[in-house]
C-alpha cells in the first residue's frame, strides 16, 4: 500500500478579501489571510505515538484566562498561552520542528505554489429547503395554497414506512467545516505574516483557518529555503 501522505501546514485567520494587479494588468481576487506565527506545543511520533504529527498554538492569550490543567500543557512549550491549539498531521522527523519552536508564514509556503484551506462556513441560521438545498417547490398553480417553498411527500406508509437517513430538509444553515482545495498563493509577505490566496475561503472575518500545502500537488516536504547572498550583493 501506498503510504498516505499528510502535507505540512499552518493556523491562520481569515482577515478579507481584495484585488491585486500583475504586471501584465490582469486583476486577480485574493484572500487575505494571517498565517501564523504559530509555535509548536507538542510533536507527535510513530515511536511513541504510532502517528506523526505537530500541535499548534496560535494567538497568544493571557495566563490568568486559562486554567491550570491547559497551563500545564502550554508549560511545556514554554511560549505563553494562546487562543486556538490544533493539532496537524505532518512529516515531523523530515521537517525537524521542536517543543517552543516558532513557525512562520515563509518556513512553509512559497509563491506560486497550491495550498488547500479548511475553516467554518458562515452561519445562515434555520433555512428550508429552497434556500439550503436549492429545491424546486411545488407548483405555483393547480390548488397550490401556503405551501410553495415547502418540500412535499418525504416517504411512503407502506413503503419503506420511515424517512430514509440524509433526506433533504428544513434545519440549520452554515456553520459546517469546509475545505477549498488548489488556491494558488500569489504572494507571500513574511514581514505581515500573511499570505494572498487566489479565490474565496470559507468562513467570515477572523475566523480561524488551517493552510495546508494542496493534497492533490504534495510530493513530500518541501520547507522554503533561505536565499543565499549572491557574489555582486556580498561584494
Amino acid at each position: 500500500m501506498t503510504p498516505k501522505q499528510y502535507p505540512e501546514g499552518l493556523l491562520g485567520r481569515k482577515l478579507g478579501m481584495t484585488q491585486v494587479f500583475t504586471a501584465e494588468g490582469e486583476c486577480i481576487p485574493v484572500t487575505v489571510l494571517e498565517a501564523g506565527p504559530c509555535f509548536v506545543l507538542d510533536v507527535k511520533t510513530p515511536e511513541k505515538h504510532k502517528y506523526s504529527a505537530v500541535q499548534f498554538g496560535y494567538q497568544p492569550q493571557k495566563t490568568q484566562r486559562v486554567d491550570k490543567a491547559m497551563m500545564g500543557h502550554f508549560k511545556k512549550a514554554a511560549q505563553g498561552a494562546f487562543y486556538h491549539t490544533r493539532e496537524l498531521r505532518c512529516d515531523v522527523d523530515t521537517l525537524g520542528w521542536k517543543e517552543g519552536q516558532e513557525i512562520k508564514v515563509g518556513d512553509v509556503f512559497m509563491d506560486g505554489e497550491k495550498v488547500d484551506v479548511t475553516g467554518t462556513s458562515i452561519g445562515r441560521g434555520f433555512a428550508g429547503v429552497v434556500k439550503k438545498f436549492k429545491v424546486k417547490g411545488q407548483p405555483s398553480t393547480r390548488g397550490t395554497h401556503e405551501v410553495r417553498r415547502h418540500i412535499g411527500a418525504i416517504g411512503c406508509r407502506k413503503f419503506p414506512g420511515r424517512v430514509f437517513k440524509n433526506q433533504k430538509m428544513p434545519g440549520h444553515y452554515g456553520a459546517k467545516k469546509a475545505t477549498v482545495q488548489n488556491l494558488k498563493v500569489i504572494a507571500v509577505r513574511p514581514e505581515d505574516n500573511v499570505i494572498l490566496v487566489k479565490g474565496a475561503v470559507p468562513g467570515p472575518k477572523n475566523s480561524l483557518v488551517v493552510i495546508r500545502k494542496s493534497i492533490k500537488s504534495y510530493k513530500g516536504v518541501n520547507v522554503p529555503q533561505p536565499q543565499q547572498p549572491t557574489e555582486e550583493a556580498a561584494a
